[in-house]
Order: structure tokens, then sequence, then C-alpha cells
């Protein structure tokens, strides 16, 4: 059963949330980081992109970033940018997007939940990448930034956000994004404690993203458990920060495709070859979105094109063999263009859906790359059922939006 706590989050006062909330670490590269802090002391990347504070060009790796990140969140505290909440809480951390709003629980989630795998993954994680994170978890002694969970619908749980939503948010502020913003304390010990029971019922939490956060968060406290004599398994090590979305409130938008050639054949040789697994039609010069699970759109010489897998080329009573990220890497990208690996090969790049088909059309036009394939998204439920089964997604198919915002809560690991 899925075991959280609330805890003593560390987070700026009202008046300066929107000075220190920042994009997640992994969403852009050091100079971005360095220009969104231009001329803001206050701004959360000088923890999680520490590398900033020195010259452009410094390896982000390099022992003295991690120290820096230390030392800048004590002086945080030290100043008062970042204070400490004197009793232990849940919160809600609500996001919105499009006219549509999403609520999560932010919790401490336990490290032996992940360990045992009753915190479930869909992604492989790459070693170098828990390693950095790892480091910046030891360092600074805390989750600075939280992880993204799902769960299933719970109606008592619905029933809490409800409730405390209804009440003024703590912080309330629409990001340069243009995303919604909206925080909440929970305050009172009876939700508190409804809280922790009904997430303890849950056989499994479900990581949606931040697959190498969780890992990095999950095996310090793991490390810190085994190198403590006097180990209990209450200390705050033993949880890590995390925002848990009920399945339904959440949306995954397409992650789609595009190609720098066609394997040495022709616009007409390879639709030639699209149409032994593929119905394929012409669209015409307007952009094409794929309408349902199976359909699939394609720019390619100045058009679009809709793409019908034929039925018997996907199995849906696989959770692997019904994905559209499968069907396409199989039957088009390995087959047709000999694409084998998509994380290795540097033929291929990955576009998110959050960028729009248009990113597509001019990709292609640019003449950058030969041919675009946009993909209908994957499901919470297909997602989940994923995960249950044990199987990992082919790489580069979830893409969830908007981003957690960091720097609105921080857990301390003791």
């Amino acid at each position: 059963m899925a075991k959280v706590k609330p805890f003593k989050g560390v987070r700026p006062p009202k008046e300066m949330v929107t000075d220190v909330a920042s994009r997640p670490y992994d969403v852009l590269n050091s100079e971005e980081a360095r220009k969104e802090a231009e001329g803001n002391p206050k701004s959360l990347y000088h923890i999680i992109k520490p590398e900033i504070n020195f010259e452009p060009g410094t390896d982000e790796h390099d022992p003295k970033v991690y120290v820096k990140a230390a030392e800048t969140f004590q002086a945080f505290q030290d100043k008062g940018w970042l204070v400490q909440d004197d009793k232990e809480h849940y919160y809600i951390y609500a996001q919105t997007m499009d006219g549509r709003t999403q609520y999560g629980i932010v919790i401490a989630a336990n490290v032996a939940d992940y360990m045992e795998e009753r915190i479930k993954k869909h992604e492989l994680t790459r070693r170098d990448k828990e390693e950095d994170r790892m480091k910046h978890v030891r360092v600074n002694d805390a989750n600075i930034e939280p992880v993204f969970f799902a769960f299933p619908d719970n109606e008592v749980l619905q029933g809490v956000i409800d409730r405390v939503t209804a009440g003024a948010a703590e912080y309330d502020f629409v990001a340069p994004d243009g995303f919604g913003h909206h925080f909440w304390v929970i305050d009172d010990e009876e939700l508190i404690d409804t809280v922790t029971r009904e997430f303890e019922k849950m056989p499994s939490l479900y990581i949606a993203d931040g697959h190498h956060r969780t890992a990095a968060a999950a095996l310090v406290g793991h490390e810190k458990a085994q190198n403590n004599a006097d180990h209990h398994g209450d200390e705050e090590y033993n949880y890590f920060l995390a925002v848990a979305f009920p399945a339904s409130h959440l949306k995954i938008i397409d992650y789609n495709r595009v190609v720098r050639d066609l394997n040495g054949l022709t616009p007409e040789e390879f639709i030639g070859r699209l149409k032994e697994n593929f119905d394929v039609k012409e669209m015409g010069e307007e952009e094409y979105r794929p309408t349902g699970l199976h359909n699939f759109s394609m720019y390619l010489g100045g058009k679009w094109y809709s793409l019908t897998a034929k039925e018997g080329t996907y199995n849906d009573q696989d959770p692997i063999g019904v994905l559209d990220v499968t069907v396409s890497s199989d039957l088009i990208l390995r087959d047709i263009l000999g694409i084998t690996d998509l994380r290795s090969d540097k033929r291929i790049d990955f576009v998110g859906g959050i960028r729009g088909l248009g990113e597509l059309k001019r990709r292609v036009d640019s003449g950058e790359m030969v041919v675009a394939l946009a993909l209908y998204p994957v499901t919470m439920d297909q997602l989940m059922a994923i995960a249950d089964t044990g199987n990992i997604m082919p790489p580069k198919t979830t893409w969830f939006e908007p981003k957690l915002r960091s720097g609105l809560v921080i857990h301390k690991l003791s």
C-alpha cells in the first residue's frame, strides 16, 4: 500500500513567490537559465542550475557547481527568501493551461515504495542522469524540485481537494509562459489524516513525469538508510517530494517525430512502401491532426497526409503493441527508414506537441528534415496499464504539459 506523509515545507514568502519560482531544471539549458535569472538573485535557477553562478561554459557537473548549489540554498534560507513551515502539512498545487485546471496533492512519498515497485515507472532511466540529480539531492540534503505522480481517481481525495481549494490560495500567479499556478496549505488535522489514510489504501502510485528525479530522490534516501546504524524507517530521508494528481485530471499531449532523409527512397517510393501497411490519403496543404488511435499525420514535400494502420498491423491486446509509437517505430521508422535505435540515431529528432504541428512543417520546409510524423497521444489508462504489467514504453512517448513549477515548496531530508 502507498505510504505518504505530510512534511514541513520550505517555501518562499507569498510576496516573493514569483521571484523564486522557476521552470524545472531539465527543460532549459544553462544559457537559457542564465538569461531567465538575469537581474534576479532570488531565482531558484541559482540553486537548480548553479552553473549560472560561474563563467559561461563552466561544466554543470563540476564538483564546485554542486557545492555552490548548497551554499545558495542555505543563503536563501538565511535571507528569508525560503522559510520552513513550523508544522507538517500536505499542500494542494493546481495548474491552469488553456482554461483547464488540474489539481494535485503535494506529498512526501515513500522511498521503500519506489524500491519495492509500488511506485510504478513506464520509462527507462540513464545512470548518468540519475547520478547528477543524486549529487544535487545529497549536497543540499533536500528535494529541491518535486516529481510528478498520478493516482487512480479517488472520491474522498477529490472531496479534500474541493474543500481546500474553495478557500483563498496561498500563492496564485501566472508564469511568464502564460500558465497559471495556484497553491494551498492543508492545515486541518482531520483532512491531513484523511489524505494519509486514502493513499494507504492505494496499491500503487504512478510516475507521470520525472523518472530520473524520482530515481535519484529514492536512491539517496535508500543510501542514507543503509549508512545510518540507528535507522528506524520513520526518518525524513525515507521520503521524497512529489505532486500526485488524479489520473483523470492529466492530459498527455503528443510527442512527434521528424526525420532527416528517406533512407535512399524517392518520396514516391516511400509512399509506395507506406501503402503496404497503411491506408494513405493526401490531405493537401492544410494542417492535418491525427483523429484517433492508429491514425497518423505525415508532412512530406509541402503536403499533409493521413496514414491509417491496416487491421492486423497492431495488437490491441498487448499494452505495448497497441501504442502508436510502437506501430510507427516498427512499420515506418525501422522497416522503411532503417532507424532502429530511437535513443541514439542522429537521423531522427523529437518534437513535443506543445510546439504544435506548425513546428513539424517548419522543420521540414527549412530543409533540415525531410518528413514529419505526428502521433495520436497516449492516454493515462494506457500509461497505467503499461506500468502495471511491468512494461516500459518506447523512448519519447509521453509529453506532459504544463510542467510543475519549481520553488513553490521544498522538502528537507533532515
